[in-house]
């Protein structure tokens, strides 16, 4: 009894011990995601200001901005798991982290250029897509200014991943957050014309927010060629020399995970283009709501980077029990947090959609009412997105990848979207059976995704020593 008693704490002990851990690791990405979502909510607060047509205008760009983003992120993102399995393994440390960065880097460079050779073209690629040519050449202004932050983004992500996997993202959070106060200020002066400069309107809102991804990428490059546990690493030495096995195997583990992140970011991007068939007020209330849920995700978001890092450092220095306990223990850290969220976007809609627009105006009744619905769909999602973002994360740890792709285009683009298309026009629900559809996509990919965590030692995914 003495011994099942010891065994007992010692188990209650590991599990506190994961949960301290992931807690550290955790809520510094968590603010840090929520910061740089407030950039993007901060232009949205801003432009909505301007009226309904630039909101709607700005809104489009930015989903555009995006859905190309959000791919090359996740592209570098594989530098994470990389980084944090040699740290775990414990075997020349140093350079595989820094040859590993480097790659990243370089990757990043390379994804940059088409991304933008397109973005130079949005009016184009908008009236592709059927769009209302005034709102479409509103937003190619608002693109000429914002694309050119898509590569200092980059680089601030691939930074970020080398100070998370030594488990100290506290620096990305700093950086983040002076970038938002600089952002505001950017905002402000640049969109309305204060300080002495001209009222930009749309472009000032691209370029303010431009200004601030590279103000959050030579933030974090001075700290880490500033302080001496990062500084031993010489991140930016031999900046020249390739190393193509680990860049091949960077861009096979890039891949699937920029190609799972964009499958889900472009089924949303998708539900603003085709919301725009129900008018300019469906658009902006749309816009309201994502920023809404947006912001909700990045908790869950956070923990799932945080669950990629330990389990990476776990499955580097090959221990099971410690693979099991990262993985479950940001799980359901993730689930509370959104179960809480998905009380407070049914109990409190209006205070959240004041923060964008005037609800007392009544000719903003029509976007606040729409915005009211859709945040209720939103509330009902809450469970799944946090599911499916910590399991991925989950998964990545172990450097499974390419499964949960195929887990993501099956969920998001196989049920997901013909689902929304379904209940919009078939059945007649407009923009809420467009939401209908996002929970649904999003259902499916959770389950799957679990399912495979459960499944990973059958699969062969953990050490089997």
């Amino acid at each position: 009894m003495l011994f099942v008693a010891r065994q007992n704490a010692f188990t209650r002990d590991a599990w506190l011990g994961e949960f301290r851990a992931t807690l550290a690791l955790g809520w510094p990405m968590v603010l840090t995601n929520l910061a740089q979502i407030a950039l993007t909510t901060t232009d949205v607060i801003v432009v909505g200001r301007l009226g309904p047509s630039a909101l709607a205008a700005a809104t489009l760009g930015v989903n555009l901005y995006f859905g190309l983003l959000i791919f090359a992120i996740g592209l570098v993102t594989a530098t994470s798991p990389m980084m944090a399995e040699a740290i775990g393994r414990g075997h020349r440390v140093v350079r595989d982290v820094r040859r590993t960065f480097r790659q990243g880097m370089w990757s990043a460079v390379i994804v940059a250029i088409p991304a933008w050779a397109l973005l130079w073209h949005t009016d184009q690629v908008l009236l592709a897509l059927g769009q209302e040519p005034q709102l479409a050449a509103d937003a190619h202004l608002f693109m000429h200014e914002l694309q050119w932050g898509f590569l200092p983004a980059l680089g601030f992500i691939t930074l970020r991943s080398f100070v998370t996997a030594l488990e100290r993202p506290i620096w990305a959070m700093v950086v983040t957050v002076a970038a938002i106060l600089f952002n505001i200020v950017a905002n402000w002066a640049l969109v309305f014309g204060h300080l002495g400069l001209p009222a930009l309107g749309l472009r000032g809102s691209g370029l303010a927010t431009m200004l601030s991804n590279t103000f959050m990428f030579l933030g974090l490059v001075v700290v880490v060629l500033a302080d001496r546990q990062f500084r031993r690493f010489h991140l930016f030495g031999r900046w020249w020399r390739p190393d193509w096995p680990r860049f091949l195997t960077l861009w096979r583990l890039g891949l699937p995970i920029g190609a799972t992140m964009a499958l889900e970011i472009t089924l949303f991007n998708a539900a603003v283009f085709v919301m725009g068939q129900f008018g300019t007020a469906a658009i902006a209330a749309h816009s309201i709501a994502i920023q809404i849920a947006a912001a909700s995700f990045m908790v869950p978001l956070g923990l799932g980077q945080a669950a990629t890092v330990r389990v990476g450092l776990a499955h580097g220095a090959g221990l099971r029990d410690d693979i099991t306990r990262a993985g479950w223990t940001a799980f359901a850290m993730a689930m509370v947090f959104m179960a809480t969220m998905s009380v407070v976007l049914m109990a409190f809609p209006k205070v959240l959609i004041g923060a964008f627009i005037d609800v007392t105006d009544p000719a903003n009744a029509p976007v606040a009412e729409m915005a009211a619905l859709f945040l209720l769909w939103a509330a009902i999602f809450q469970l799944a997105d946090g599911a499916q973002v910590v399991g991925a994360g989950m998964l990545r740890g172990l450097q499974d990848t390419r499964v949960p792709m195929l887990y993501a285009a099956f969920g998001y683009w196989g049920c997901g979207m013909p689902l929304s298309l379904l209940f919009a026009f078939k059945f007649g629900y407009g923009g809420v059976g467009i939401w209908v559809g996002l929970a649904s996509g999003l259902a499916v990919v959770a389950v799957l995704m679990i399912r495979r965590w459960m499944r990973r030692d059958r699969l062969g995914l953990v050490p089997t020593g």
